[in-house]
């Protein structure tokens, strides 16, 4: 019998030091891209993919998520009394469009130890785990095609994309070979993965993105998986002990990937996705066509 993907994970217990001051006294995943913050694009993506429970995983200081995706009655009602009612239909959909349930990651001891975190609540069923940090902007949502891969496969799937040159270091990556003749050339069978090797060891330039499709046995690798680097528990270091019981796949998605975990890519994610909103995007674009430099 297939098994659908119904839950969707959110690691969101991270200090986010790369945005210190501004991530001080607020979460990361709060911080806005243009006006929506940026855990909202993943919980939207994960709707749309056709997950209808949310499971985010919070830490200290992290209230402001709960209270994003929460009913806010005084705010409705000011605005429900001034009479904006677009307004008032935005936060009103913010609130209704999720069942979301939360876990207090009492440390933060890596990625790994987030998602196993969440056995309880995911249970036995496969479940979907997104790094808000990775806005994924394509013609169909990312994880709604690695949907497709799993429902096929009933296997774990990986997101991956290619990097080229020494930024491959920064990811954990795929020892893969092609499927070929399935889901034209973007699918690949994984054989190993490697925790941000030097460019010279890379066995690929397949690198993991922050979107996985996972099977519950992955709850029993990692509860049983050494502690890594900087004595935390890392996922990838799980998802390798699982390929000793099952297949893992890894799929090139079809998108453009904007890692606003990064100044630099959230200054650029921040441009793009003004460029492309209808009420902004020509003011915006005429403004940048006058700067000086």
């Amino acid at each position: 019998m297939k098994r659908k993907v119904r839950k969707a994970v959110f690691p969101a217990a991270g200090l986010g030091t790369r945005f210190l001051p501004a991530t001080k006294a607020q979460p990361k995943e709060m911080l806005p891209l243009v006006d929506k913050p940026i855990i909202q694009y993943g919980v939207e993506e994960a709707l749309a993919a056709g997950c209808d429970q949310i499971i985010i995983i919070t830490g200290r200081g992290k209230t402001a998520i709960e209270d994003h995706f929460d009913v806010s009655y005084e705010l409705e009602k000011m605005l429900e009394e001034r009479n904006k009612t677009e307004l008032l239909t935005v936060v009103r959909q913010i609130s209704d469009m999720i069942h979301v349930a939360y876990v207090r990651q009492k440390e933060a001891l890596g990625l790994g130890h987030a998602v196993l975190m969440a056995r309880e609540l995911v249970g036995d069923e496969p479940f979907a785990v997104l790094l808000a940090d990775d806005v994924i902007d394509g013609p169909r949502p990312c994880l709604r095609q690695m949907m497709d891969v799993y429902d096929e496969t009933q296997s774990s799937v990986l997101a991956t994309q290619v990097v080229e040159g020494p930024a491959i270091s920064s990811y954990g990556v795929l020892d893969a070979r092609q499927v070929n003749g399935r889901f034209n050339g973007r699918l690949h069978e994984v054989m190993n993965l490697v925790e941000k090797p030097r460019l010279e060891d890379a066995p690929s330039k397949l690198a993991i993105i922050g979107r996985y499709i996972l099977t519950p046995k992955v709850f029993e690798t990692l509860a049983r998986t050494p502690l890594g680097a900087g004595g935390e528990l890392q996922l990838t270091d799980g998802i390798r002990l699982l390929l000793q019981d099952e297949k893992v796949y890894g799929y090139v998605f079809e998108g453009k990937r904007h890692d606003t975990g990064d100044k630099m890519g959230f200054l650029k994610a921040t441009v793009e996705f003004a460029l492309k909103r209808p009420d902004l995007g020509r003011e915006f674009r005429d403004y940048l066509k006058q700067l000086q430099f």
